[in-house]
């Protein structure tokens, strides 16, 4: 008997397509919403895992070819909008409330990048739609206020009874709070380990953070007291790492890697930063300044997986100094196609985590 176009069908046929990345048919997922038909007309809601799905144009396909195998459909209408899921609880570590996912940006060594790459993944997932908010937890070096326009910015502190609650400065779609807030231009911070803890634990607990799919923390170089702080106080969705293709930041790479595995902390991946060098002037020559392959070759002996390589050009440099950073100023610049990738990549693997079954 041949199929009859109703919402039980369509749901039937469906029921097969699977999201890409975590293997599981959409239907199960809850993922196909609202369906509905009138006058041979399907429309329903894709609810896709992350704003910054990188597969979504194919799913939706997938989900039309199906469709269109039942009798009687003249169009499809698929409106797709997205629910970040919630990464797992961890024992002995605090929920933040209302913030879904905690992404940390590390690197084993200064001068690699680190807080470019977290500025930009935070800018790529405020771009697709989501709510962002963003630590500058490198206390001895608050540089992104300036990375995000945001330098000379005010931060509210509102007294409450259970203590002085922050109001996160905002710019280019993300909430963000810093050391460089709190001190003058010039003036160094001059800490112990125990007051390094007790300002992140503020930035982390004391700051009105909303609602936010994502909460990335640009960490210092390293592997200090501010990556242990931040493991051993509140349940993270993973860690990304940042290294450039030259021996000596691989080195240290791995040693941040292996600290945050020891930790307990997945490692979503790794970012090879200044992978190549194109000129202004020639954009389609590439120099490999500082070797080459070292990302890829780090990212296959460690198992983990490499999230894409980060060429290096000026105008780079130039939306750090400005304030206004590459994804934005310099939207189809190979960088910001790299770097928009990367944090595709980086939601993807965070939303499969906080979906698969322990």
């Amino acid at each position: 008997m041949a199929e009859v176009l109703s919402i039980e069908s369509v749901l039937k046929v469906l029921r097969p397509v699977e999201d890409p990345e975590l293997r599981r048919s959409l239907v199960e997922l809850n993922m196909i919403r609202n369906v509905a038909i009138a006058d041979g007309n399907v429309s329903f809601t894709l609810v896709l895992t992350t704003p910054a799905c990188p597969l979504r144009e194919f799913i939706v396909e997938d989900c039309k070819k199906a469709i269109q195998t039942l009798p009687g459909v003249n169009h499809i209408s698929v409106d797709v909008t997205a629910e970040t899921p919630q990464q797992k609880s961890v024992p002995d570590r605090t929920d933040l409330k209302g913030v879904k996912n905690i992404i940390a940006v590390s690197s084993g060594k200064g001068g690699v990048g680190k807080s470019t790459v977290a500025v930009n993944i935070a800018v790529a997932l405020a771009e697709a739609g989501a709510a962002v908010g963003m630590i500058d937890a490198d206390i001895y070096g608050p540089n992104v206020p300036t990375m995000l326009g945001l330098e000379g910015a005010i931060v509210e502190v509102r007294k409450e009874a259970g203590g002085d609650i922050l109001e996160p400065a905002e710019n280019h779609g993300i909430k963000m709070v810093s050391m460089g807030f709190l001190i003058d231009r010039d003036q160094p911070v001059i800490w112990r380990g125990p007051m390094l803890n007790g300002i992140i634990r503020q930035f982390l607990y004391q700051t009105d953070w909303g609602n936010l799919d994502y909460l990335i923390v640009d960490l210092p170089p390293g592997t200090g007291d501010a990556q242990l702080t931040l493991a051993q106080a509140v349940p993270m969705a993973g860690v990304v790492i940042v290294t450039t293709p030259q021996s000596v930041s691989l080195l240290d790479a791995r040693r941040g890697l292996r600290m945050f595995q020891q930790l307990g902390v997945s490692v979503l991946g790794l970012v090879e930063n200044m992978s190549y060098f194109i000129p202004p002037d020639l954009p389609d020559r590439r120099y490999d300044i500082f070797g080459s392959g070292g990302g890829e070759s780090l990212a296959e002996e460690l198992g983990v997986p490499l999230l894409g390589s980060v060429p290096l050009e000026p105008a780079v440099r130039e939306g750090g100094d400005s304030g206004l950073p590459i994804l934005l100023n310099y939207p189809d610049s190979a960088s910001a196609k790299a770097l928009r990738a990367i944090a595709q990549q980086v939601a993807a693997r965070v939303s499969v985590a906080a979906l698969t079954p322990a």
